[in-house]
């Protein structure tokens, strides 16, 4: 098997698998960065995302040759105290029921705050609405990205 590196959460990972490996499996059975949730498998869902350079994508998607010498960052690299100002406004506006689809989610809300740091409801929705939430959080997901932009532009950066 080949070994592949990848740039995940700013350290330099070496891993060796498949080719076609999903980068998710990666991350979770071989990094042990388990805040990626497998959800659907085909890319749907969106508990699997991730950044790559900044940008929301589907770690289900990504076979790992595609992703080698790229960098990723998971929900851990976010913040590893949990102070995103995404990670932040998730728990003061009491997001999360079961909490499963949240760290993609919050990668996707991380993602569109720095394309747009100040969305508008529709922006929100068109985004988010990507992603599955099977406890229909979605109003609170909206307000909470709200909240997050209001913060300082300084503290958004991944």
């Amino acid at each position: 098997m080949p070994q592949y590196s990848l740039h995940i959460n700013g350290k330099l990972q070496k891993v060796i698998a498949e080719p076609d490996t999903p980068l998710l499996w990666i991350l979770r059975d071989e990094l042990e960065l388990c805040g990626t949730k497998y959800g659907c498998g085909v890319g749907v869902c969106g508990a699997c995302t991730v950044h790559e350079n900044g940008a929301a994508v589907r770690a289900c998607q990504i076979a790992i040759s595609s992703a080698a010498d790229k960098r990723f960052t998971t929900i851990e690299g976010l913040s590893s105290a949990g102070e995103h100002p995404c990670q932040t406004a998730w728990v003061e506006q009491d997001v999360a029921q079961c909490g499963f689809c949240q760290p993609g989610m919050i990668m996707e809300a991380a993602a569109l705050l720095n394309r747009r740091p100040n969305p508008s409801d529709t922006e929100i929705d068109e985004v988010m609405s990507q992603h599955v939430c099977r406890c229909g959080t979605y109003q609170r997901i909206r307000k909470a990205i709200h909240h997050a932009a209001n913060r300082a532009p300084e503290e958004k950066s991944t």
